[in-house]
């Protein structure tokens, strides 16, 4: 295994099958784990049955509805843990990211240890969102610039690369946040760790099925959480 990707789901039936063949038909060295929070629609049943026959699918089930961001730190740690992978992704599970930009990551992370595919580095390449949708979007991140400093246009995208050493790097035990937080913050500490950091142009296209996980809590804490990484202490980052 080279490259590992990380799909955390709930309640993806719809997509989940269709998904995984698209990712692992683009290279053998592709392998994936998704991480299903006890899916009420038996996401995390169609996983199993695709694992026991395919070596490439891993999966992780978790009692219940815990949220992204600790989907993906036990992602990272399983990882670390249990493969040599060099290079590990994020990705949704909705179609909402492509896999055939896949390729296009894994160019770019030769040179770069943060991969980030942004949806406005070259204006705005949204399709099918709501307009409200796409200004909360939009704004979140201009904000997040404006109060942190972070120099990325898609601060909250959650279609990354990552190379291992980073993950290696990351305070994985200290991250609490969740949803469009959880991307900040861990990109915020990427940049303060000083790692070279490239945001890729990519076509984000609104889920074909299913329902959206975005919520306002969701939102209430990224506001604030920003502010927190503001003034957060150079001791607790560089650590």
């Amino acid at each position: 295994m080279e490259t590992l990707v990380i799909m955390p789901t709930y309640n993806e039936k719809e997509n989940i099958a269709e998904i995984i063949r698209a990712v692992l038909k683009l290279e053998r060295g592709i392998e994936m784990l998704v991480i299903d929070d006890h899916s009420p629609d038996g996401t995390g049943g169609i996983v199993d049955s695709i694992a026991a026959v395919d070596p490439r699918v891993h999966v992780i089930h978790r009692p219940g509805k815990l949220g992204l961001g600790s989907a993906y730190i036990m992602g990272f740690a399983w990882a670390l843990s249990n493969t040599r992978a060099k290079y590990v992704f994020e990705m949704d599970a909705d179609f909402s990211h492509d896999p055939n930009a896949i390729p296009q990551f894994l160019e770019a992370i030769k040179t770069n240890d943060l991969v980030i595919g942004s949806r406005y580095i070259r204006g705005i390449s949204v399709v099918n969102w709501p307009l409200e949708r796409l200004i909360l979007s939009y704004a979140a991140n201009k904000y997040t610039h404006f109060v942190t400093g972070l120099p990325i246009k898609d601060a909250t995208g959650g279609f990354k690369c990552f190379r291992r050493e980073v993950l290696e790097a990351l305070p994985l035990d200290r991250i609490r946040s969740d949803g469009y937080s959880f991307q900040i913050e861990v990109n915020f500490y990427c940049w303060k760790k000083g790692f070279r950091i490239m945001e890729i142009p990519i076509l984000f296209v609104d889920r074909r099925v299913g329902s959206s996980k975005m919520s306002k809590k969701i939102v209430r804490e990224a506001a604030f959480m920003i502010w927190r990484l503001r003034f957060m202490s150079p001791r607790r980052w560089r650590s």
